[in-house]
């Protein structure tokens, strides 16, 4: 019985684990296109396949084309922010070439809470 308690802890603060670095700030600065990071930045292509530690992050195939709307600045700079399709998430700037670069303009912001946000079946989970 007593193991079978332990499992369930066991569980339960691995679970707990993966919430907290799903909901984890990743840096406190951007660099967007415009003030309100909608203006797309470039276009790239991605030069490997990549798959995300969590549901923040864009998934993608060798080849396919991202459309870039923002990059991470100061602590994490290696992060940029696109969408592939209806798709949207963070990815490894070094996954990817750029093909055009749509707006030569950079503007560093602060993110918000909003934007290290999980959707998770119509739930939205926050830090």
């Amino acid at each position: 019985m007593s193991r079978i308690l332990d499992q369930r802890i066991l569980l339960l603060v691995i679970s707990f684990s993966a919430s907290v670095q799903s909901t984890k700030v990743l840096s406190k600065w951007k660099k967007c296109g415009d003030l309100e990071c909608e203006k797309a930045m470039s276009r790239v292509q991605a030069t490997t396949d990549y798959l995300g530690p969590d549901c923040r992050y864009l998934n993608f195939k060798t080849g396919e084309e991202i459309i870039v709307y923002s990059k991470l600045s100061r602590e994490n700079e290696n992060l940029w922010t696109g969408s592939k399709g209806k798709d949207f998430g963070y990815f490894p700037r070094d996954a990817v070439k750029v093909e055009e670069v749509l707006t030569g303009e950079e503007v560093e912001v602060l993110t918000k809470e909003t934007d290290f946000l999980c959707l998770h079946e119509d739930k939205y989970t926050f830090e």
